[in-house]
This record gives C-alpha cells, sequence and structure tokens, in this order.
C-alpha cells in the first residue's frame, strides 16, 4: 500500500463517484493505477479503501471485509457490476491501449469509432471496452466531435 495522502486543497470533487466493492484492493490498484493511469487521491489502508481520479473521472474501490461497514445489498458473484458499464472519458486511449497490451491484459471489446445521436447532434468517439479483474467493465472513450444532424 502506498503512504497515505491528503487530496490538494484545489482538488476538484466529481459530482457522482461510484464505490466499487473489490476482492483484493492491491490487485485493483496494479490494474487501476498502473495500467488504467488513475492516480490515488487518498487512501485508507486499514479499511482497503482508496479513491482515484484520471483526468476528473473518479472512483472509490474498497476491499470487501475490511470496512468498518458496507452496502452490499444481496449475494455478489463474480463478475460483479453486472448490467452496468462506466464511460470514462479520456483526452488519449493510446497510452492505456499501450499498457493494457503490455500487461497482455484482454480487452472486452477492441477500439472502434462510434456515433451516438444526442438530440440534433451526433458525437462520435473511438472506444473500447476492459473488465477490472473484479469483472466490472468500464469503457472509455477519447471524444472524436460532434456534428448537427440534418432533419
Amino acid at each position: 500500500m502506498h503512504e497515505a495522502r491528503t487530496p490538494p486543497a484545489d482538488f476538484i470533487w466529481a459530482k457522482l463517484v461510484p464505490e466499487l466493492l473489490v476482492a483484493d484492493l492491491a490487485v485493483s490498484l496494479r490494474f487501476w493505477r498502473d495500467l488504467l493511469g488513475f492516480a490515488v487521491v487518498y487512501e485508507r489502508a486499514d479499511e482497503g479503501f482508496a479513491f482515484l481520479d484520471r483526468e476528473g473521472a473518479q472512483f472509490m474501490l474498497e476491499e470487501r471485509g475490511k470496512a468498518r461497514r458496507t452496502w452490499e445489498t444481496g449475494p455478489l458473484q463474480v463478475p460483479l457490476g453486472r448490467g452496468i458499464n462506466f464511460e470514462i472519458r479520456s483526452v488519449s486511449l493510446a497510452p492505456i491501449l499501450a499498457k493494457l497490451a503490455e500487461a497482455s491484459w484482454p480487452l472486452y471489446l477492441a477500439p472502434e469509432e462510434k456515433c451516438y445521436c444526442a438530440g440534433k447532434v451526433e458525437r462520435g468517439q473511438r472506444q473500447f471496452l476492459v473488465q477490472d479483474p473484479d469483472g466490472y467493465l468500464l469503457r472509455f472513450a477519447e471524444p472524436l466531435g460532434a456534428r448537427a444532424l440534418e432533419n
């Protein structure tokens, strides 16, 4: 575990921060920090907790069984997070993809370019999906621009 940190005074807190239960925080941090490039903003090692940030995308990771309390609403089975994927916007996918390839980490969906209709605008993005060690599905997206849709 890394030394305790205090968030800088100018740190911007996201308005929505998912907290994910994980089997082993050390394993998860090797994935989230070392492969995906998230920074540990702060952690509580005695509780198996870490708060992560990457370009404003924030997650909390909590090791099952170490927290003083938990909000498990039912039995958990791997892969965790079934039925949800977290889209994480990124300036560039290249460094993340390079780290994942270097670690021989499998992708759930290879990089693709996809356009999505958003009202009267079509937004393009380059994206890929990867599962973390506990099975949470993460979709990294690099914006490619937008164009107005014709009627």
